[in-house]
């Protein structure tokens, strides 16, 4: 991978006590591109994506994120970075406070970074929920009230609305119906498309790897034991 990546992993190693999680992983991501972490439960995927993200701090290795070195950063030099970078949960219920309205969790971000403005904020929050194929209607309901195929979608809005160039996705339609599946990754890919994302995505399900990563790293025992590609570069859009 060139200098240039959106993202670059060298080394990185996680131990929870004696247990090593994640063992000298190293993988690069372009922007605009979609690498798939693969493999069984247990395998280390989702501690690498916590050390990635800096929600869990790696033991060793580094994480370097547009060019700058993360694992050096204090708290406080990380904040600015952390928009850039947003996770999608697997659980579309349960990353989505219960007691806010779907409207309110959408500019949850936007008033924490304190981008929030009461004069064209509600525009800007019904444009994310448009954007990802929901009515700007379902705003007004809570999470409890919608689909998982829905929350999942407010989800991604949210995440949206710090104007990333990276998202996490830890097995964001694992829990969801085949269908509503085929819909969300669909909605994954054109947003790719049109805004330039580059996706880390955590997968167990070989079938849906095959289907939307560009490339794949499977994991085992907290390794990596191989990569390849599931579809040839000019193979037709997703």
């Amino acid at each position: 991978m060139s200098d240039d990546a959106l993202l670059d992993v060298r080394d990185l190693v996680v131990r929870y006590g004696d247990t090593t999680a994640v063992d000298h992983v190293s993988f690069a991501l372009a922007a605009g591109e979609t690498l798939a972490l693969s493999g069984p439960s247990g395998c280390g995927k989702s501690s690498t994506a916590l050390a990635v993200l800096q929600l869990r701090r790696p033991d060793s290795g580094e994480v370097r994120f547009e060019e700058r070195e993360l694992t050096t950063l204090t708290e406080r030099e990380l904040r600015p970075v952390r928009p850039r970078m947003q996770p999608v949960f697997q659980d579309p219920y349960g990353s989505l406070s219960p007691r806010l309205r779907i409207r309110d969790a959408v500019a949850e971000p936007l008033r924490a970074q304190g981008r929030w403005n009461a004069a064209d904020g509600p525009a800007r929050v019904a444009e994310l929920l448009d954007r990802v194929c929901l009515d700007p209607s379902y705003g007004d309901r809570r999470p409890h009230e919608l689909s998982g195929g829905q929350c999942q979608r407010a989800g991604i809005a949210r995440a949206l609305a710090s104007e990333p160039r990276l998202l996490i996705l830890d097995e964001p339609v694992s829990s969801l119906d085949p269908s509503v599946r085929a819909g969300v990754l669909n909605l994954l890919a054109d947003l790719q498309d049109d805004l330039g994302l580059g996706y880390l995505f955590i997968c167990h399900d070989r079938a849906v790897v095959r289907h939307f990563a560009d490339r794949v790293v499977e994991m085992r025992d907290g390794r990596i034991t191989s990569e390849w590609r599931p579809r040839a570069p000019d193979a037709a859009p997703r």
